[in-house]
């Protein structure tokens, strides 16, 4: 029985177009006609649209439709054949060309050593002509293009001018190092009514090194300023510029836990190595987050959730990478604590870390339940489940900010989303409901979360430290 036949009207480039395929063909075809239909490579990103705007899957199963009702093609540029490749690289391959010829003249073939090293040079430069967005993700050449769409055409100079902004950062960050932080500002930096907006991020930095230092945390464990600064720039690098889960939400969880240490009165009721496993948690718990979640990592089948057996992949990766910069002399803050304090203190990051995965969000909440009757803080195991709560309800207090500090983190938040949906959609995954800009609005996306998120954690942990109020600012979002 023969194949049928497909035949699809659109819109690009202002013309109206028509294309005709079998429903046996294989999607890399479809989208090789629609590529050629709009007149771009293969390193560019196509995005289907039916009059109503919704977004179409580019495949054979694509519905035929007629020239009335006309679909609208669009084509994201991803030029990577445009970047520029490192000089390093060019130089590689023309010192490995000069020694093929003097090999050549001496021998008269090159040996296998040679024809190795220039398969391993070639393969490198493919993955920098195929990967517009290079990144622990490791996408093939298809994902990576479609994941950035935005991106510079000049990698390199990209590359240049972030670590442009970086040491600037960092300057002006050393700058105010010596300055001291006013009485006001210190006290308001142990509220939930802070305002991140308000500051840049070299001022952040400067703000993260008052709390580690009003906690005593340097006395504590004999930690160099210079130490702390190095590792505080480094953490702030591992932050990539997406729109959620950047340097800015890894400041505001960070101040959240400090607050809520001063509010709760915990610094006096932990030990300073609880107090710094959980203010070191907060800082680096989102690490080069790439702003797609583990339900994403796990469906595209990227990497990373390869790496780590689709268990909580992206809170692994963060833990990761936070001793990877501890790893590093000039940034280990605890390079003069001893062997069972290390092993303590990273044991005690890591569990605080993974217990930001959502997925594990009710056996944690429930686990806290079960102890609140009797909870004690020389307790090791009480004090545990509190640590994990208390990174957890640091990591998404925005909406018991004030409303203008809290409004503008939804829209981000919101805006990473839709970000993810639109890929889903694009790359045939299954799509995050709550994330489907088609169907989520503010006041709905926030209507289940407070309910059976935030609420649950903040009330339960109002039992234990009456001291706190749960007043959600998002819930003036929600209708009655």
């Amino acid at each position: 029985m023969s194949a049928t036949k497909t035949i699809v009207h659109f819109m690009v480039n202002e013309r109206l177009e028509r294309a005709e395929f079998s429903t046996d063909c294989s999607a890399a075809e479809v989208r090789d006609l629609f590529l050629a239909a709009a007149e771009v490579g293969p390193q560019h990103i196509l995005k289907m649209y039916s009059q109503d705007g919704r977004l179409l899957n580019i495949c054979p199963q694509l519905q035929a439709n007629t020239e009335e009702s006309f679909y609208r093609l669009d084509v994201v540029a991803s030029d990577v054949h445009s970047f520029t490749m490192t000089p390093e690289l060019d130089d590689v391959e023309e010192r490995l060309q000069q020694l093929e010829s003097r090999v050549m003249e001496d021998v008269g073939k090159p040996p296998d050593i040679i024809c190795g090293l220039q398969s391993h040079v070639e393969v490198f430069r493919k993955k920098l002509e195929g990967v517009a967005h290079l990144s622990w993700m490791g996408l093939s050449k298809e994902q990576g293009q479609q994941r950035t769409p935005n991106i510079s055409p000049n990698l390199t100079s990209l590359q240049l001018d972030v670590q442009e902004k970086h040491q600037h950062v960092f300057r002006k960050f050393l700058d105010m190092g010596s300055l001291q932080v006013s009485e006001e500002v210190r006290a308001h930096l142990k509220t939930p009514l802070f305002d991140n907006w308000q500051w840049e991020e070299s001022e952040m930095l400067l703000l993260l090194q008052v709390m580690f230092t009003d906690l005593d945390i340097l006395t504590a464990f004999h930690i160099q300023l210079q130490v702390l600064q190095n590792f505080l720039f480094q953490v702030y690098c591992h932050y990539n510029h997406i729109p959620f889960h950047n340097f800015h939400h890894c400041f505001c969880v960070t101040q959240m836990m400090y607050s809520l240490i001063w509010i709760t009165d915990l610094r006096n009721k932990l030990n300073k190595m609880d107090q710094l496993i959980m203010l070191t948690s907060a800082l680096c718990h989102d690490l080069d987050h790439p702003g797609y979640n583990n339900v994403y990592q796990i469906n595209a089948q990227t990497d990373l959730a390869r790496r780590y057996n689709d268990i909580s992949p992206l809170e692994n990766h963060h833990c990761a990478v936070a001793f990877r910069i501890l790893s590093k002399p000039e940034c280990n803050i605890l390079k003069n604590v001893s062997s069972y304090e290390f092993q303590q203190i990273r044991a005690g990051i890591i569990k605080c870390i993974l217990a930001t995965d959502m997925a594990r969000h009710n056996e944690i909440l429930n686990k806290f339940r079960a102890i609140q009757a009797t909870f004690d803080f020389n307790d090791k195991d009480h004090k545990e489940v509190l640590m994990k709560i208390m990174v957890k309800v640091s990591d998404i207090s925005n909406e018991a900010r004030p409303i203008e500090v809290a409004e503008l983190w939804l829209d981000c938040l919101l805006e990473e989303f839709f970000n993810q949906s639109d890929m889903e959609k694009v790359n045939g995954l299954p799509v995050t409901p709550f994330m489907d800009r088609d169907k989520v609005s503010k006041p709905s996306s926030q209507t289940g979360f407070i309910s059976f998120l935030l609420l649950p954690l903040f009330t339960e942990l109002t039992k234990l430290f009456p001291c706190l109020e749960v007043r959600p600012a998002i819930s003036q979002f929600i209708p009655n």
